[in-house]
């Protein structure tokens, strides 16, 4: 039995009382079997005459929307819920891609023949709130249980592409072992062009998907390297043959400690969507540019600026899968600097060294990155419990105050006015200069920065 809140009983109530059933289906029954929260529901209503009739039922509980309204689907917002309705319908391949479908809809359809569109038996599960019973004619309870990933119906599954990446990051959120007949309709899907037919926008939400909601995200990736899918995602599948010096990364290649570094950032995840898909794609590709780098010299294997030309290889992957440049923009310096936080270490880093630094990328999200990176790998000898390098790094920053940004300029422009100087194309010079100079922790206060000011136009004048 699942126990509905107040709005949504009042409105199913009220919706039955007109000769309406409502049986709830979709991710907000299955969610409620495997124990997760779900405040986004759909609806079929079973006994409607009209969309007409239908909005003006609905109407008086809230914002009413129209979602798809040559598919008959009406958006409710009705108290914390967010509610589809739409009447049972069936679906026919009519065009390429996820979209090329014809609807036609029914009053009377069974549930069985409605949910046979469904793509995985787990999505196929009906909840009557009325007679409070589930409906479950796919087996998808049992297969929730069991930890099986299977499609409802192989010849209508294969219709829509979307469904391989919706296999992946399925797969990946409820730790599910995916059917091997499941497998081989991907794989044949994927070896007749399917992903190919999928805009970005929709391949970069079910990857939003894996990455956001998924405790092991290594699952779902797993799951494509197996479907034959990762290379349509290239260079991600050389990562599967790049080899590591085992004395390093003894858990072997670059695909494997890719994915131990991904689930380590997992349990690093924030709940803030855009930070958290920053860190993760970040660190999906932190290595991927070790494929053209990799050499073993004197026995040992190495991957001499890797990170560096990883940026230029991020960026077009980046750009296969979504248009959001700003989100980019705070990915590439991540890949860039991942090997900072142990190279300055090592070294004893100077307070310059971490001022500079601040002015290229994010000094905390660095840090996650890089303390991803350390411990998303095996060991020889014993698992540390510390990552010293991020946690030297992090008391640096902070006590410089350039932790989560740059110091602002302690000279602006009102500065060289006062001493004088007439404004001009050699202000931008000066200024930038005097930043230099305060990088290089020459001055550290306002005063010492005016004091810095005059000696620099002694000498330059």
């Amino acid at each position: 039995m699942i126990s509905l809140g107040e709005p949504i009983a009042e409105v199913i109530n009220h919706l039955n009382s007109h000769g309406i059933r409502s049986i709830l289906v979709g991710g907000f029954v299955r969610d409620h079997l495997s124990g997760h929260s779900n405040n986004d529901l759909d609806i079929e209503l079973y006994g409607v005459t009209s969309l007409e009739a239908l909005e003006a039922l609905l109407r008086p509980f809230g914002k009413l929307g129209v979602y798809g309204k040559s598919f008959g689907v009406l958006r409710l917002t009705y108290g914390d819920y967010t509610i589809d309705f739409s009447p049972p319908r069936t679906e026919s391949k009519s065009g390429v891609g996820h979209t090329g479908f014809d609807m036609v809809w029914y009053s009377d359809l069974s549930f069985e023949q409605a949910s046979r569109r469904r793509d995985f038996t787990i999505n196929a599960i009906g909840y009557d709130p009325i007679a409070q019973n589930f409906l479950d004619p796919y087996g998808g309870i049992d297969d929730l249980h069991s930890k099986i990933l299977r499609c409802v119906d192989r010849q209508t599954f294969v219709d829509d592409p979307l469904r391989i990446l919706r296999a992946m990051q399925f797969a990946a959120r409820f730790e599910l072992e995916c059917d091997p007949v499941l497998i081989e309709l991907c794989r044949s899907m994927i070896d007749n062009g399917a992903l190919q037919e999928l805009p970005k926008e929709r391949i970069f939400e079910e990857f939003k998907k894996l990455l956001l909601q998924s405790k092991r995200p290594s699952i779902g990736l797993e799951l494509l390297k197996a479907m034959g899918g990762l290379s349509f995602f290239a260079p991600l599948d050389e990562l599967v043959h790049t080899p590591q010096d085992p004395t390093t990364h003894p858990e072997g290649s670059v695909w494997v400690h890719t994915l131990m570094a991904l689930d380590m950032m997992a349990t690093f995840r924030s709940g803030q969507w855009r930070k958290d898909m920053v860190l993760m794609l970040a660190i999906l590709l932190h290595d991927i540019g070790k494929p053209k780098t990799t050499i073993t010299v004197d026995g040992i294997v190495i991957a001499p600026k890797h990170a560096e030309i990883g940026v230029e290889l991020s960026q077009r992957w980046l750009e296969k899968i979504t248009e959001d440049k700003a989100l980019i923009e705070n990915i590439l310096p991540l890949i860039h600097y991942h090997g900072s936080p142990s190279k300055l270490f090592r070294s004893n880093g100077s307070g310059s060294d971490i001022l500079r630094l601040s002015t290229h990328v994010c000094i905390d999200n660095l840090i996650l990155i890089a303390s991803a990176d350390y411990f998303g790998r095996d060991f020889c000898g014993e698992r540390p419990i510390r990552f010293e390098a991020g946690e030297w790094l992090y008391r640096c920053a902070e006590s410089l105050g350039v932790l989560y940004t740059p110091p602002a300029p302690l000279l602006q422009g009102r500065d060289l006015i006062a001493v004088g100087l007439t404004p001009s194309a050699h202000f931008t010079m000066i200024l930038n200069d005097a930043f230099e100079a305060q990088l290089d922790q020459r001055f550290s206060t306002h005063d010492e920065a005016v004091s810095w000011l005059e000696s620099y136009l002694v000498t330059k004048l």
